[in-house]
């Protein structure tokens, strides 16, 4: 799925006023659910093509690169064709628990949710496996379930392929090659994923331990297991395939559609309805990416032109920047932000993929640093990746407390994901690193 020629182009100098939208659209996305929900939830379309319409007409009419659009335009149908299609897919299997997990099950739980992440994406997985999770521990659920749930089948795991979240696709689109991240970050995913697990069975021990008697006799019960919708694997293997389709134009993202389709209608009705599957949260996406990669557009052409001037001159510097970005807006516009600074430092253009297989070559540790930042940091807020807020939604409609925004930070990530990153940090980016 690399850049087709009919869609190259170079980079032209924006003026650094139109970095604005992009601004515009990213503090939108991370304020207005919290300073006006319900207008939010209904005008959120216009804001994001109003936004990108800023954007694109400049660069159509003022810039005269009609084909620099069109090849982000390009990408964004690659993006939403992945991510939808594996939404769909995931939406037709059910899984049914019965009984209630012990501590060290809801461990392998979340594990195997890790994993999976990285072949279904952490939308799919967290959209097939948040009820279950709810399910399995109805009976002593309580905050911090949610919120290492969302640490760790929502980000963290997702870091080993381009298919596992959407910074790391963006990158693949962009030209990093398929196979980079799991030979390069698979080490700093199993010392997060572990890391994080260990911490979670520390508090779900002793919240099991505190549980009244019956509750605990309950746990005792063998756990009862049953999945629905088996056929949809067979639609998630061709989306996959699909990923690795390159020509003709538009083959990748047609066969990824015709799995969703597929998918939709075998899939029983009975299989949808119980996991109350809508397309509400994928259609949100849709559309707030639209304003996302148009807007985008200027802030990273001219980040790439002027990325001397930043002052990032070590990949601690951009594996914490990255991060904490990413944690305060989305993870994925900032992971493009920073790999258009890192290209701009060596004189290479984000829009080449020659140049950016050559930065892989070359300075791969700079990569690195910014694909853990966007992947690991996506944990830090409701608002770093998408589906941290699908999760906290669905959480409350099934009666699950779950935590405010700002105890959500204050309380859970930054101080459990903090010391985590600084040991992350200091293992890989530190003149003592280890990897």
């Amino acid at each position: 799925m690399l850049t087709p020629p009919l869609f190259a182009a170079g980079t032209a100098e924006p003026h650094p006023a139109m970095i604005l939208p992009f601004a515009l659209m990213l503090l939108a996305i991370a304020l207005m659910p919290f300073i006006n929900l319900h207008w939010w939830e209904r005008h959120f379309p216009k804001v994001a093509v109003g936004l990108g319409a800023v954007t694109t007409v400049y660069y159509v009419f003022f810039l005269s690169n009609p084909g620099r659009m069109l090849h982000v335009a390009h990408e964004y149908v690659s993006f939403i064709a992945l991510i939808g299609s594996l939404f769909v897919v995931a939406g037709g299997i059910h899984i049914d628990v019965k009984g209630e997990a012990k501590p060290w099950v809801n461990c392998v739980f979340l594990f195997i949710g890790a994993v999976l992440a990285n072949f279904i994406g952490t939308t799919g997985a967290s959209m097939l496996l948040i009820r279950p999770w709810i399910r399995m521990n109805k009976y002593r659920i309580t905050a911090f379930h949610t919120v290492f749930f969302i640490f760790i089948v929502s980000n963290v795991g997702g870091c080993l392929t381009p298919i596992g979240d959407p910074p790391l696709f963006l990158g693949y689109l962009k030209g990093v090659p398929f196979w980079w991240v799991l030979e390069k970050c698979w080490v700093a995913w199993a010392i997060a994923v572990v890391g994080l697990i260990a911490i979670f069975y520390a508090l779900d021990r002793r919240n099991f331990l505190r549980a009244p008697r019956e509750v605990r006799d309950l746990e005792t019960r063998k756990e009862i297991w049953r999945v629905e919708g088996w056929r949809n694997v067979i639609f998630i293997v061709v989306i996959l395939a699909a990923v690795f389709v390159k020509q003709p134009i538009g083959l990748s993202e047609a066969l990824m559609l015709a799995a969703a389709v597929g998918s939709w209608f075998a899939t029983p009705k009975r299989v949808h309805e119980a996991n109350d599957f809508n397309f509400h949260p994928i259609r949100e996406v849709a559309w707030l990416f639209v304003g996302i990669f148009a807007t985008m557009v200027a802030a990273l052409d001219y980040l790439e032109i002027h990325a001397g001037k930043l002052g990032l001159d070590s990949e601690m510097k951009f594996f914490w920047l990255t991060g904490v970005l990413s944690g305060a807006l989305d993870n994925a516009p900032t992971y493009l932000t920073f790999l258009a600074v890192a290209m701009g430092l060596h004189d290479l253009s984000l829009n080449n993929p020659e140049d950016v297989r050559q930065l892989v070559a070359t300075h791969d540790h700079e990569l690195i640093a910014i694909s853990l930042g966007a992947v690991f940091f996506g944990a830090m807020s409701y608002i770093g990746n998408g589906p941290n807020f699908m999760v906290k939604s669905i959480s409350e409609r099934a009666g699950v407390k779950t935590p405010g925004f700002f105890a959500y930070l204050l309380k859970y990530a930054l101080p459990i994901l903090i010391p985590l990153m600084v040991i992350i940090s200091l293992l890989f980016f530190s003149r003592w690193r280890v990897f």
